[in-house]
């Protein structure tokens, strides 16, 4: 689930290996630059985190942070 604090959209993932987790986060960035939005995200083997806002809207979440949260999930299997 999607949480927004300090003007910022963030979602921790965890998959089973490290090899899954990579294999998402390069669907993101594929989506991401399908919707020419970027994300701050962090990897540890298992786990990722991505965190949205609006850089051009003065680093505040938008309604473009919020289509691309809800397009990351939409990758997701309904087991994540």
């Amino acid at each position: 689930m999607w949480t927004e604090k300090n003007n910022q959209l963030h979602r921790s993932f965890q998959f089973n290996d490290f090899s899954q987790a990579f294999a998402f986060m390069t669907r993101v960035a594929l989506l991401a630059e399908q919707h020419n939005h970027h994300p701050y995200w962090t990897n540890v083997y298992n786990k990722v985190d991505i965190y949205l806002n609006t850089h051009d809207a003065g680093d505040v979440v938008t309604e473009k942070d919020h289509k691309l949260a809800a397009a990351i999930d939409a990758l997701l299997p309904s087991t994540v």
